[in-house]
């Protein structure tokens, strides 16, 4: 079986608040690849994005989910390598940089502060705009337990609805 693509769902969602919210790193998607804007000189670059729940609920009682993308890099310049050194509170070593593993993150707590970006078009997103230990004395987020990795959720087995007999080309 090949790609399937489907419509996407329109979804309305409540954006997490802004602020500076106790959270807890909850996932890490593995990365892929994203073309790069030409003003930036254009190829290929690799992408990952850190999910968190932060210590504000939603209507129904679920606790927000924040989520950043990154550009898969701890290049010194790179926004993953200065939200992680800000968030461990040091610098990384020589020999951290030769390779470190998100999955070391998942489960550690922090505090986010989010801000809100409204696009052109009336959309708003709710931004990482830095990440902090916890203070000294705080009490650690940890999570609710009711988000599910994006790596352990089933797959979508589903018939594609379009038998091969069906097609109209």
């Amino acid at each position: 079986m090949g790609t399937i693509v489907r419509a996407p769902e329109h979804k309305e969602f409540t954006p997490a608040p802004e602020g500076m919210h106790r959270a807890v790193c909850v996932d890490v998607l593995d990365s892929w690849t994203d073309p790069r804007p030409a003003e930036f000189g254009g190829g290929l670059v690799e992408k990952t994005r850190l999910v968190w729940e932060i210590d504000a609920l939603m209507d129904d009682g679920r606790a927000f989910t924040a989520s950043q993308f990154y550009t898969a890099s701890l290049h010194e310049k790179a926004k993953l390598r200065q939200h992680l050194e800000s968030w461990r509170g040091r610098a990384f070593t020589e020999q951290e940089l030769q390779g470190f593993d998100l999955e070391n993150v998942v489960g550690k707590p922090c505090q986010l502060q989010i801000i809100h970006h409204t696009t052109r078009q009336g959309k708003t997103y709710a931004n990482v705009q830095t990440i902090v230990p916890v203070g000294k004395g705080a009490q650690p987020l940890t999570s609710s337990g009711d988000y599910t990795r994006v790596k352990d959720r089933p797959k979508d087995g589903a018939g594609d609805g379009c038998e091969e007999d069906s097609v109209p080309f």
